[in-house]
């Protein structure tokens, strides 16, 4: 069955035709994104009409970061399963993972694990809520589709448009949650300051991403850091996104900037579902007044897998070749559309970089670029997540045929 038949039946048999919004072909290209994939490596994808595409778009949602079906991960994976990949006892490896986690970062000593973002950051919120005894939420950014978080869109529908998302649909999220979590904008500390002012000391976590596109300016983390200690709410930096893109462990390490709690997920394990909570003895102590248990967190191949990811990146410095070609796409990406008159912005940290095409309201721009890419053997659109696999040859096969494309734009 071809790929885009079998959306179709998908659409018929999957509420939203997918597992991710952001895999839905409709995001990319509708009728014209290939759906699903038969083998994926390093930066290739075949589909399932048998052609093989570059990834030059977020490979795997910003999770292979080594690239897809990385050796050595999936070696020690393979080597997993075959000791068995779950039983009644516990695997050691969780261990080794949380001595490792630890180690990279000093100022935790405590770690718990689960195997989704989303989940993750539920279990760091409850955590926090649990050690403070206090249940409102000040946040920054995109932080998944659990209810504590789309509970900001119960107040205003569109409270939490600007941190990534627009328009996530809060129903079936409890009426009860209204008034419990209020979003503030990244390098804007006086939304933070005007919160705190009207909800003082009910604040029992500041939950934010260090860093996505922007920098912080004006001192805008230590300030965030101080507001924390002063009302004494537990700091949650959500690394998902962001962790193991500017350092072996998480963005914060660069920054100058230490939270009470970091999650991980995503890339920590190279595709393989795992995630990390991470924190201060003092605030993870929350997690013992809280049930907070499910029996695939304690599976075998997502902390093995982990440990790989995190071995490799350590030793080959991922992240300096993450910078390097995703500063090679950013600039190419501005001198082809200089070279086509074309009006672009260019956004991003170079390891999570993205582009917008000057008044493309209706994204007729966006698909017209992907649609053509993909002619030219491409998985393209407006972000692209450079991995270990990728190198300078596909960059430079991949702005080639962006060039080309721009001036088709802007004939």
């Amino acid at each position: 069955m071809k790929g885009r038949d079998l959306y179709k039946k998908a659409k018929a048999l999957i509420p939203g035709g997918t597992q991710l919004l952001t895999k839905r072909p409709e995001y990319y290209l509708p009728e014209g994104w290939p759906s699903y994939y038969t083998k994926a490596k390093g930066v290739e994808v075949t589909d399932l009409d048998g052609k093989t595409y570059i990834d030059m778009t977020r490979n795997g949602v910003g999770a292979c970061i080594l690239g897809a079906g990385d050796p050595d991960v999936d070696a020690a994976v393979k080597s997993a399963i075959d000791a068995g990949s779950m039983s009644t006892l516990n695997c050691p490896e969780e261990v080794e993972l949380a001595e490792l986690l630890c180690e990279l970062h000093p100022w935790a000593q405590r770690v718990r694990f689960a195997r989704t973002g989303g989940e993750a950051m539920a279990v760091a919120v409850r955590i926090a809520r649990a050690a403070t005894g206090k249940d409102v939420v000040a946040c920054c950014g995109y932080h998944g589709w659990h209810d504590w978080y789309l509970a900001a869109n119960l107040v205003s529908r569109d409270a939490l448009t600007g941190h990534l998302r627009a328009n996530l649909e809060p129903a079936g999220v409890p009426q009860a949650l209204r008034g419990t979590i209020f979003p503030f904008r990244y390098n804007a500390i006086e939304e933070l300051n005007a919160i705190v002012e009207r909800e003082g000391d009910r604040i029992g976590a500041i939950v934010m991403e260090p860093i996505r596109d922007h920098a912080p300016t004006d001192e805008f983390l230590k300030k965030v850091r101080a507001i924390a200690d002063r009302i004494g709410a537990v700091l949650i930096f959500d690394e998902i996104s962001a962790g193991f893109r500017l350092a072996t462990g998480g963005a914060h390490l660069t920054l100058g900037t230490e939270p009470d709690i970091a999650v991980f997920a995503k890339a920590m394990g190279n595709g393989y579902p795992m995630a990390a909570i991470i924190g201060r003895a003092s605030a993870m102590a929350g997690a013992e007044k809280t049930f907070i248990s499910s029996t695939y967190w304690s599976e075998r191949t997502g902390p093995v897998a982990a440990i790989a990811t995190i071995r490799k990146h350590r030793k080959h410095k991922v992240h300096e070749h993450l910078n390097r070609i995703g500063t090679l796409v950013q600039e190419g990406w501005k001198g082809a559309a200089k070279s086509a008159g074309l009006s672009i912005t260019v956004g991003g940290i170079p390891p999570l970089s993205h582009f917008g095409i000057a008044d493309d309201v209706s994204k007729e721009a966006q698909r017209a670029f992907t649609r053509a890419m993909l002619t030219k053997g491409f998985l393209a659109d407006t972000a692209f997540y450079p991995t270990f696999a990728h190198n300078e040859s596909h960059v430079t096969r991949y702005l080639k045929a962006v060039e080309e494309v721009f001036s088709e734009l802007n004939p």
